[in-house]
């Protein structure tokens, strides 16, 4: 197997510097693409591009890669390394502007038009709203970790009480033990200790706070997404014990998808931050499966 090639890229948001990161092997030419869209508490490379010692394949972009796959992942306006100058909240509708504004790099820089797009939490809801506002970029879809109206979300039960202390400011510090209360708080035996660690020590190096918009709209503001207006096809994905996406509201949502081709998954052994879990090849699995799913070849 070749080695597999990283590359940054950088564009412009009106004045906002955002920072992208591609991954293929051998060439990125004529390869199918994928967009990994990041969530809420860390930048794109930590949940995408992890290193993990004795852990093969903690690279969901490597692992990509290495079947045929150009990877991209940008992080968001107040994350990693993009631009964090603005006195805003970087909420869920200027994440899909980051989506926009990445994808027009892409298009420039490589010629890709149409994207199988992956979105995991708040991402999820970012991917979901770039794909509703520009079905043309998006081949295929993939939802994890999603919340439509947040009915039956224990995590955003609790997150709620908080509200008042989000709206306060901009921006929220995180550490370590926040890192680690990800992975306590719905099922702790679903990660291994070492990858938590490996996961915050790659958050950590980037970022000491994070933007409080996605949270703010996660509390108080969904919907934010019309699933009668996501007309690519989707599927969406939950872990067995995540907190977050409560199981009712995502059939809800999943019935009201108007595009035939779609799935609905529920992901044995999993809580929130699907691939730093210890089934996170089942997740993988899964996910190519649906990227590399033929279109069907009747539709009535």
């Amino acid at each position: 197997m070749s080695d597999v090639i990283g590359k940054e890229h950088w564009t412009q948001k009106g004045d906002v510097r955002l920072f992208l990161w591609e991954k293929f092997v051998g060439s990125p030419d004529g390869k199918p693409a994928v967009l990994f869209v990041h969530g809420s508490s860390m930048a794109s490379q930590p949940t995408f591009d992890l290193t993990v010692p004795g852990r093969p394949h903690s690279s969901v972009m490597d692992w990509f890669a290495e079947r045929g796959f150009v990877c991209w992942c940008v992080d968001m306006e107040g994350y990693g390394r993009s631009g964090k100058l603005r006195d805003i909240t970087c909420d869920i509708p200027n994440g899909a502007d980051d989506l926009a504004a990445a994808t027009d790099y892409i298009l420039k820089a490589r010629g890709i038009r149409s994207f199988v797009v992956y979105g995991i939490s708040s991402g999820a809801l970012r991917a979901a709203l770039f794909a509703q506002r520009h079905p043309e970029r998006v081949a295929r879809l993939a939802l994890d970790a999603f919340v439509w109206t947040g009915e039956g979300s224990p995590t955003l039960e609790q997150r709620r009480k908080k509200l008042p202390q989000f709206l306060a400011s901009k921006r929220r510090p995180i550490d370590r033990a926040f890192v680690y209360s990800i992975f306590e708080r719905d099922h702790p035996d679903c990660a291994e200790k070492r990858v938590v660690d490996a996961f915050a020590d790659a958050i950590l190096a980037l970022d000491d706070s994070m933007p409080n918009g996605t949270y703010i709209d996660m509390c108080s503001k969904l919907p934010i997404v019309d699933p009668e207006k996501i007309t690519v096809p989707t599927i969406v994905m939950r872990g067995q014990f995540d907190g977050i996406a409560g199981f009712e509201d995502l059939a809800k949502f999943f019935a009201k998808l108007p595009n035939p081709d779609k799935q609905f998954t529920v992901m044995s052994g999993i809580s929130h931050a699907s691939f730093q879990q210890k089934n996170y090849l089942l997740v993988y699995q899964i996910l190519y499966n649906w990227f590399t799913q033929p279109a069907p070849a009747y539709t009535a």
